[in-house]
């Protein structure tokens, strides 16, 4: 018997920095068997990954799958297009939200969900450099006040 839950494999923190995230949607994803095995040892990276609607299917683009050492032949373009798996209706309801409003789709994660893989998609907003600046002063700031905190009680 498998086991059950959800396991993160790989997160974009990149994206939460540059984006602001408005929505998220689950998406499967199609894999051939290297990258499941390359996956399953954390082989992955999302840094700089997008998504793009053509003709009505959804496509994850700049994902990086290191090819699986012991793949061989079977072995496919790490960087190649992936396919995302959404009911048609999803597809299209973001696809209409996208051309309205200038937004992104941009993968948050990517983690294994009872025994498949599944990536979440964030619809995004980009960031100008002064809210990332906020972002910043609002971090620190919180670091200061949870040492002082800490000193406090000590």
């Amino acid at each position: 018997m498998r086991s059950k839950g959800t396991k993160t494999i790989a997160e974009n923190r990149k994206a939460r920095h540059d984006y602001f995230v408005l929505e998220t949607y689950e998406a499967g994803i199609e894999l051939v068997g290297t990258e499941v095995k390359s996956i399953r040892q954390g082989g992955v990276n999302l840094k700089d990954s997008w998504c793009s609607i053509d003709k009505g299917e959804l496509f994850v683009r700049g994902m990086h799958v290191s090819p699986y050492e012991k793949g061989n032949i079977f072995n496919r373009d790490p960087l190649r297009v992936r396919k995302l798996l959404m009911h048609k209706r999803e597809i299209n309801k973001l696809y209409g939200t996208l051309k309205q409003e200038g937004l992104s789709l941009i993968p948050l994660s990517l983690y294994f969900k009872d025994s498949k893989v599944k990536v979440q998609i964030g619809l995004c907003k980009g960031k100008k450099l002064y809210d990332k600046r906020a972002d910043i002063a609002k971090r620190d700031a919180n670091r200061e006040i949870d040492r002082s905190l800490k000193s406090r009680n000590h």
